[in-house]
């Protein structure tokens, strides 16, 4: 078994509020009339205050602005290659602030011994793995791995490497690094994809140390992991490559079908885990946007207030795809750790597929 026993988080210096990213997709869109005041109403009704970005434009004058061109059609809109250049300009130093967060307080690197980067946004050989093993000054025979184009719920998947890591090696200290820029991938073509994208996206990083669990020092036991594939969403949450950016599929049916089956699956992890649904006192959800939170506490029968942690992840940060589960469970950790009682976490976040993934964790009070 093991256990997390610190969190780090980064966002970009770009803080955009919500009503200024809606003022540039407007006419990015080109929309006029009805739909004009369609894109209002989704924006008005999102739960997001505000958003981080490593792109400046989304809140500037046009004549400001650096990473699109100062034109009325966005043209030439940027490439793919562009969106790399500045992926592989921002993703590493976002990634290091986490880091530096999340040892904050440990000597030196904290023996790092293994280390996993995780992404979906952002992808090149050398990379980030590399990238961090340089700038954190690691060993150069420091375990890798990557992680890669997985979505939301990559963190979860992440956590469970880490965790059999671990398991198979008494000595390791694992750390952890999910880096997301998710603005870089904008689409203007004002799809229903691509609108619910412009809507939710922001850029974040979250870096976590797992270590085995005689390791002295209090954390979050990870106690169990459990995952599905939910076949009939396949087509309805997808990733794609294109020449201007990644594309993302993304449905007004994703809330309805994580309604329809996470009750049964939290029922199978809890059975799995061999404890009951009364047992969770914390529910680490992925704020992957407004609706599904409210599924979610409607499916599950949670009190109010239950997912309060990630509705206010959700409004001041957005969804920074798999960093952003890291982000609701740094906010529990630092409070449950204040604790002198035992408490179960059970998490939960979603991804391509349709994906379900989930942990058990434990806060450990001596």
């Amino acid at each position: 078994m093991s256990k997390i026993i610190s969190i780090g988080t980064a966002v970009p210096a770009w803080k955009h509020r919500q009503e200024d990213i809606l003022s540039f997709m407007l006419p990015a869109y080109s929309l006029t009339g009805p739909d004009i005041r369609k894109i209002k109403f989704l924006y008005h009704q999102s739960a997001i205050g505000t958003r981080h970005s490593v792109i400046p434009d989304y809140s500037r004058p046009v004549a400001e602005w650096k990473f699109y061109p100062q034109t009325e059609n966005l043209e030439p809109f940027p490439s793919l290659e562009t969106r790399m250049q500045w992926y592989d300009r921002y993703a590493a130093p976002l990634s290091v602030d986490a880091v530096r967060d999340c040892l904050q307080g440990l000597p030196g690197n904290a023996g790092i011994t293994h280390l996993i980067t995780v992404s979906c946004t952002g992808m090149s050989a050398p990379g980030l793995d590399l990238q961090l093993v340089q700038l954190l000054d690691l060993p150069r025979n420091t375990w890798r791995t990557s992680v890669n184009f997985m979505g939301c719920y990559a963190a979860i998947h992440a956590l469970k490497l880490a965790d059999a890591i671990c398991n198979s090696a008494p000595s390791a200290k694992v750390l952890l690094v999910c880096t997301e820029l998710c603005t870089l991938h904008f689409q203007r073509e004002p799809t229903p994809d691509n609108i619910a994208s412009s809507l939710l996206f922001a850029d974040g990083s979250a870096a976590a140390l797992v270590v085995p669990n005689n390791y002295q020092h209090r954390g979050l036991a990870l106690t169990g992991f459990y995952s599905e594939v939910i076949p009939k969403g396949k087509k309805d949450m997808s990733w794609e490559l294109s020449s201007s950016g990644f594309q993302m599929t993304l449905s007004n049916y994703i809330p309805s079908l994580i309604e329809e089956d996470f009750e049964a699956l939290t029922g199978r992890a809890l059975q799995q885990a061999g404890i009951d649904h009364s047992d969770i006192a914390e529910w680490c959800i992925h704020p992957g946007g407004k609706k599904i939170l409210e599924v979610i506490s409607k499916s599950l029968h949670l009190p109010e207030g239950a997912l309060q942690d990630s509705y206010e992840v959700l409004s001041q940060y957005g969804n920074m795809s798999s960093a952003t589960i890291l982000f609701v469970l740094k906010r529990m950790m630092q409070r449950l750790l204040s604790q002198q009682q035992e408490q179960t976490i059970f998490g939960a976040a979603f991804g391509p597929g349709l994906t379900m993934e989930t942990f058990i964790a434990k806060n450990q009070i001596q």
